[in-house]
């Protein structure tokens, strides 16, 4: 999956794989690469337009869909 990166204090970068709806996240503090799976095309697309990518992954991602450690 091909990440893009973002302009955030938290996330490096994120990729989508829609037909999946799996969610790549990439934190830049760690370096860690996570998936988030049953992800909607809309979460991402809001992801990618909010202000804070940060403060919307906490708010509408985190703790909300299933996580695996990829890397």
């Amino acid at each position: 999956m091909q990440r893009r990166s973002i302009n955030s204090r938290a996330i490096a970068s994120i990729g989508y794989d829609a037909e999946n709806e799996i969610l790549e996240i990439e934190f830049r503090d760690t370096g860690d690469i996570y998936h988030y799976y049953d992800v909607e095309l809309a979460v991402y697309e809001e992801l990618l337009l909010s202000d804070s990518a940060g403060g919307y992954f906490n708010h509408y991602i985190r703790n909300l869909h299933e996580e695996c450690r990829v890397h």
